[in-house]
């Protein structure tokens, strides 16, 4: 049973939404933040982010039945009930509310960091998955703007403010989804057309998709780089973003090239690699000016 809500939260996605937060708290406090700082955000934005996540399953319930790779999700099996999960994911938003919010100091950081936490989950539960996921090949494009939060929430545990290098970080997380998602729906896109979910390979095609993945990817990398101009980071960031981008870039026109999907795998893979190895590049530049 435990580890059945354990699985609610998908602890997979979790551990790549936390890194961005913590690489993003070095960069915001110019070194290593207050241990205590660390585990109330992380511990925050699992919270929410796991809370997130159980919510999904419980409104996906029926579709995830329809999918090879979902049906045996807690609540599509049965191990959870639909209930159970809904108050398990909105107990958990509540907790990290309320952690966030009173025990982030100094006032207002906690409470904005709480509000941009919550609106993740907000944006994440109504924008996509109900309003979007089933009516639009886009669904991935906008609603990516979920897992884009925690830099932003991040930042403001540090600073209690939004800043322009808080919000490139959410766009290289935001033009990073789709790339790397629709690397991963070209593989299941039997799965998403068995549940009526139009996905981009679903509702045009795979040539179309693996255009559009290579074109984010250059979007992207275009975008990492950018950030140097910010001065928030310098040129060791712009060597590891430059380095990992290009081999990105390749993996993706490599997609591009060959026939069907193959290739899709790798670009998937490769696609979590390069968003670790941007933002430890962030950490990094914290430390190691050119």
């Amino acid at each position: 049973m435990i580890r059945d809500y354990v699985a609610l939260t998908k602890p997979r996605i979790l551990s790549m939404l936390l890194l961005t937060a913590l690489c993003t708290m070095f960069l915001a406090e110019g070194g290593v933040p207050e241990l205590s700082l660390i585990a109330l955000v992380l511990g925050g934005g699992a919270l929410a982010a796991g809370g997130a996540h159980a919510l999904n399953h419980y409104i996906e319930r029926d579709s995830d039945l329809l999918m090879r790779r979902t049906k045996k999700r807690p609540v599509a099996s049965g191990r959870v009930s639909p209930q159970e999960a809904m108050w398990f994911g909105i107990a958990l938003n509540v907790v990290a509310f309320v952690l966030l919010s009173v025990l982030v100091n100094p006032f207002p950081s906690g409470l904005l960091a709480a509000s941009l936490t919550l609106s993740a989950t907000l944006f994440y539960v109504f924008v996509y998955t109900i309003a979007l996921k089933r009516k639009t090949p886009q669904n991935i494009v906008i609603g990516g703007a979920a897992g884009a939060v925690p830099p932003l929430a991040a930042w403001a545990a540090v600073t209690g403010t939004v800043e322009l290098p808080a919000i490139y970080l959410f766009a290289i997380i935001f033009f990073w989804t789709p790339p790397h998602f629709w690397a991963l729906a070209l593989m299941i896109k039997d799965d998403y057309l068995s549940a009526g979910i139009p996905m981009m390979p679903v509702v045009t095609s795979v040539a179309e998709t693996k255009r559009q993945i290579l074109l984010y990817t250059f979007i992207l990398v275009a975008l990492t780089l950018m950030f140097v101009t910010t001065s928030a980071v310098g040129w060791f960031y712009f060597a590891t973003a430059a380095g990992s981008g290009l081999v990105y870039i390749y993996y993706t026109w490599r997609l591009y090239r060959l026939p069907e999907i193959s290739g899709a795998k790798s670009a998937y893979l490769y696609s979590l690699l390069y968003l670790a190895l941007v933002f430890v590049g962030v950490v990094a530049d914290v430390y190691v000016k050119f």
